[in-house]
C-alpha cells in the first residue's frame, strides 16, 4: 500500500484512555493510516477532540460516524460493555473494525460478531497486540525455525501489581460479568501471545481465583465488592503435546513481572520482561542451544519493526501501530490477517474452559 492511499479511520472513543494513549500517537504516526474522524457521546467532547487531535471530522453518535462514506474503518475503543452495539452497528454500515479486546462482555456476543463480519465479508481485527510485538514475532519465528527442536514444555509467569484503592470511576471492572478483568485482559493477553508462539492449547486445568474481594473507592471513601478474579493458575497441554503452566496475578505490592520460558529437546528460549501492554523496549529474549554454554541474548532484528522511531518512542502506540500496518495492508490487498474476529471467538472460549475447569475442578477441553 502506498503512503497516497492511507486508511482512512474513524475512532469511536475519542475522549476515553487508549485510544487517546495509544491509538491516536499511532494512526497519526504512521504513512499507512489517516485519523480522519473522532466520535464520543456527546457533540461537544467529539469537537474538543477533533481540535486537540487535529481531525477535521467530529461525530457526537457512532451512527453519525458511520455514515460518512469517507471513514473507511472504525476503530472501537471504548469500555468493553459497548463493542456489541458500537461494534454491529460499523459492521452493518459497511465499515471495516478494528475493535479492543475482549471483543465482548461474553463469547455470545463474539461470537455474534464474527459471524456478522463473515456476512457483511468485512476485514476486522482486535486488540490482541502482542500479536503484532517484534519481540514475539521473533520468538515465534525462533521456534518455528527449530531454535529449541521439539517443545517439551512451556512456562510463563506475570506476576502485576494492583492497588487497594482507585477512584471510582476505575473501579467499574470490579464486575465479572462486564468482561474487562484480569482473566480476560491481563491473562487474556498473555495466554495468546503465548499461543502464537507455540501453538493452541487442546485441554486445561485451572484455578481462577478472587483473593482481593473488596476495593476502597478514595473519592466516595466507600469499599465496593470485587467479583473479578485476579489469580489465574492454568495447566495445559498443546496440540503439538507440549506442556504449560502459566500463571497470571494482579497483586498489592511489588509484583515480580514477567518471564515465558520455552524448553525443547534442542535449547532454550526465554522473554523475560514487557508482560504488560505499551512494554515493547523492556521484552528481552535470551536463549541456549544444548551445547551452549549459558544463554546469550538474542536481538530483535529490524525487519520485525515495522513502524517509524516516532511511533515506537511512545510506548503504548508501538505494537499498536504494528497491529494498524497491517490492518490497513489487509483490507488495502484483500487479505486475511491475525488476530481478527474469529481469533477472538477462539480465545473468548478458551477462557470459558478455563472458567469451566475451574469452577467443576476437572480438566476441560478447549474449543478450537
Amino acid at each position: 500500500m502506498t503512503t497516497a492511499n492511507p486508511l482512512r479511520v474513524g475512532l469511536i472513543g475519542a475522549g476515553g484512555r487508549w485510544g487517546p494513549w495509544a491509538h491516536v500517537p499511532a494512526l497519526k504516526g504512521l504513512p499507512q493510516t489517516e485519523l480522519y474522524a473522532v466520535c464520543t457521546a456527546h457533540a461537544d467532547t467529539a469537537q474538543a477532540a477533533a481540535e486537540k487531535f487535529g481531525v477535521a471530522r467530529a461525530y457526537g453518535s457512532d451512527q453519525a460516524m458511520d455514515a460518512d462514506p469517507q471513514v473507511e474503518a472504525a476503530l472501537v475503543a471504548v469500555r468493553v460493555p459497548a463493542h456489541y452495539v458500537l461494534t454491529k452497528n460499523a459492521l452493518e454500515a459497511g465499515k471495516h473494525v478494528y475493535c479492543e479486546w475482549p471483543l465482548g462482555a461474553n463469547t455470545k456476543e463474539a461470537e455474534d460478531l464474527a459471524a456478522l463480519a463473515r456476512s457483511m465479508k468485512a476485514h476486522t481485527m482486535v486488540g490482541l497486540q502482542r500479536r503484532a510485538s517484534p519481540a514475539y514475532l521473533y520468538l515465534r519465528e525462533l521456534v518455528k525455525d527449530g531454535y529449541v527442536g521439539e517443545v517439551l514444555s512451556v512456562n510463563m509467569t506475570l506476576m502485576g501489581s494492583g492497588v487497594l484503592a482507585r477512584t471510582s470511576d476505575r473501579t467499574w471492572q470490579r464486575d465479572v460479568t462486564l468482561g474487562a478483568n484480569p482473566l480476560t485482559i491481563t491473562f487474556g493477553h498473555s495466554i495468546d501471545a503465548l499461543c502464537m508462539v507455540v501453538g493452541e492449547l487442546i485441554e486445561v486445568s485451572a484455578l481462577v481465583s478472587t483473593r482481593v474481594s473488596q476495593w476502597f473507592e478514595s473519592d466516595t471513601k466507600r469499599f465496593v465488592d470485587v467479583t473479578s478474579p485476579d489469580n489465574v493458575m492454568v495447566h495445559g497441554r498443546l496440540e503439538s503435546g507440549a506442556v504449560v503452566s502459566a500463571y497470571a496475578g494482579v497483586h498489592p505490592y511489588h509484583g515480580s513481572g514477567y518471564r515465558l520460558e520455552i524448553y525443547g529437546r534442542d535449547g532454550t528460549l526465554m522473554m523475560i520482561g514487557g508482560g504488560e501492554s505499551g512494554q515493547e523496549a523492556k521484552r528481552r529474549i535470551v536463549g541456549g542451544r544444548k551445547d551452549d554454554k549459558e544463554v546469550q541474548e538474542l536481538p530483535v532484528p529490524e525487519r520485525l519493526k515495522w513502524v517509524p522511531e516516532e511511533v515506537r518512542n511512545v510506548g503504548r502506540a508501538y505494537d499498536v501501530g504494528q497491529m494498524w500496518v497491517k490492518f490497513a495492508e489487509a483490507i488495502r490487498t484483500g487479505t486475511r490477517i491475525e488476530p481478527d474476529f474469529d481469533s477472538a471467538v477462539r480465545r473468548h472460549r478458551m477462557l470459558d474452559a478455563i472458567v469451566r475447569a475451574s469452577e467443576t475442578g476437572r480438566r476441560q477441553k478447549v474449543a478450537l
